[in-house]
């Protein structure tokens, strides 16, 4: 299995926030969900943050960012319809003890300034308390954000 990296894109269960709080702990389905960051733990785990990719059109009080058609085609999804990655909710799960992983599920890979610019929004809507996560593990998280990870000046929705 290819090991997953920050900025790619996989076929994933990814169980909405909303779902979480019904009391679910399975997805309704599979789809496509970037991965923000991953990284290692103190404790040698690799921990993986994954954020959805939807093609439904956002309420105005959802975080999201609309991916350009280049980036589409890098990641290996339909070029030919408008999707979005959200960015007020995400999956945290560690890469070694996870049972949703599609060994595979993967589909191909953002760019690095694409994969930042979603990051730093994830970022900032953490800070500002706008996010959920949802935990695909037992253990405790706490995000730490590397170096690259920089806020933007408040824009959430960008052009």
């Amino acid at each position: 299995m290819k090991r997953p990296k920050k900025g790619d894109v996989w076929r994933y269960e990814y169980l909405w926030h909303r779902e979480h709080e019904a009391g679910k702990d399975d997805a309704r389905k599979s789809r496509p969900a970037a991965l923000a960051t991953t990284y290692v733990g103190k404790d040698g785990r690799t921990n993986l943050f994954r954020i959805p990719i939807t093609r439904k059109e956002l309420r105005k009080d959802r975080l999201a960012i609309e991916v350009p058609q280049v980036e589409r085609k890098r990641a290996g999804l339909a070029s030919d319809m408008r999707l979005w990655m959200i960015v007020d909710e995400y999956n945290h799960e560690f890469l070694e003890t996870s049972f949703h992983i599609d060994p595979d599920g993967y589909q191909g890979a953002f760019s690095a300034a694409f994969t930042d610019k979603a990051l730093d929004l994830l970022v900032g809507a953490g800070k500002k308390g706008l996010f959920n996560m949802v935990k695909r593990h037992d253990g405790q998280c706490r995000f730490e954000p590397g170096p690259s990870a920089r806020v933007p000046g408040g824009a959430f929705w960008p052009a």
